[in-house]
């Protein structure tokens, strides 16, 4: 058995191993100063660093749920104090919506995010691509010269135009509208369902879009190579099963009447037609031929024209004049005028 004497480390066998430490300690510092994910800072009252989200039972009925400058602010109803806040660093809060029973807070560098209020817990992200750009309106008409209030306050509509939930049975689903692309996004888990962009030469109207409890209506305007209007449409969008499609004109108009039903209005020769939404199918107006076949019948139904009298119904026979009383020895009354007299017995 050989013996060898121990191995002197010289400077150069030492550099390997001394990398590998610095590595492992910048990564250790890395690690200890870890952002949180996507700037999340959520604070409680006074600014203090919120309690754990385990440790609240606040009910999101209880609380008003504002934007406040750069910042979503949760306030209780009863008493007006801040219950939290919620900011992300290097952005600003412009618009917030329910989605059931959490809020979903649209940023101006094009990310959404979803909260639940009861605990404060930031539940999603999800990045939208083409929501800043359209939220900053650079480039368009007229941009270059508002002022940072019009800017601020433009962002802010095109925030609420851009967002709608739909609060679909227990299972809300919400859709971000931008000119050239909508993405639809289920809450429970922030999971992308669909992404659509329209055809070649057409854009979406976030400005025109509306939702029911069940579906998203996204009106679009489509240009021909010259640059005019030539046509429009109006796509539905849904989660739970198939969406569908109509022609318009190029600026038609959506009107909701109530959580499934809308009227679209296309120009002032086209009649303006209901869509339910809930159904998937037009509502049939009342004299239509396939009227009593129709999927979808006017609301409160359609009167039938049995019911009513019509000018050809015979006229109803005038009760004959009672005969003329015996003589008796009883007074006789007097005679009345003929402005006295019903006027069914007016002849």
């Amino acid at each position: 058995m050989s013996w060898k004497p121990p191995r002197v480390l010289t400077p150069r066998s030492i550099l390997p191993a001394l990398a590998v430490m610095l590595v492992l300690a910048a990564g250790a510092a890395a690690h200890a100063n870890k952002p949180v994910p996507f700037g999340d800072r959520v604070a409680g009252p006074g600014d203090a660093e919120a309690t754990p989200v385990n440790s609240q039972s606040v009910n999101s009925a209880d609380l008003d749920l504002k934007v406040v400058g750069p910042a979503l602010e949760a306030y209780h109803k009863t008493t007006g104090d801040r219950a939290w806040s919620y900011r992300r660093e290097g952005a600003e809060a412009l618009y917030v919506a329910m989605a059931g029973d959490n809020a979903i807070v649209v940023w101006d560098d094009g990310l959404v995010t979803s909260v639940r209020p009861g605990d404060h817990e930031v539940r999603w992200h999800r990045a939208v691509p083409g929501l800043a750009d359209y939220l900053r309106a650079d480039g368009e008409p007229g941009a270059d010269k508002r002022t940072e209030a019009q800017r601020k306050q433009a962002a802010v509509q095109r925030a609420a135009a851009a967002l709608h939930t739909v609060q679909r049975n227990g299972s809300p689903w919400l859709a971000v509208v931008t000119p050239n692309l909508t993405m639809g996004l289920r809450d429970a888990d922030g999971d992308l369902r669909y992404n659509d962009r329209p055809s070649n030469g057409c854009l979406y109207d976030p400005l025109r879009t509306v939702h029911t409890d069940y579906a998203v209506l996204i009106p679009r305007s489509c240009t021909n190579s010259s640059g005019l209007a030539v046509s429009g449409g109006i796509t539905g969008y849904r989660l739970d099963s198939n969406g569908w499609a109509m022609s318009t004109g190029p600026a038609a108009a959506i009107k909701v009447l109530d959580s499934s039903r809308v009227e679209i209005t296309d120009g002032p020769i086209v009649p303006a037609r209901v869509f339910d939404t809930k159904a998937a199918a037009p509502e049939t107006a009342c004299g239509a031929l396939d009227a009593p076949f129709a999927a979808v019948r006017p609301q409160g139904g359609c009167a039938d024209p049995s019911a009513s009298p019509t000018a050809d119904a015979p006229a109803v026979a005038a009760t004959p004049a009672a005969p003329a009383a015996p003589a008796t020895d009883q007074p006789t009354a007097p005679a009345a005028s003929a402005t006295d007299q019903p006027a069914a017995a007016q002849q």
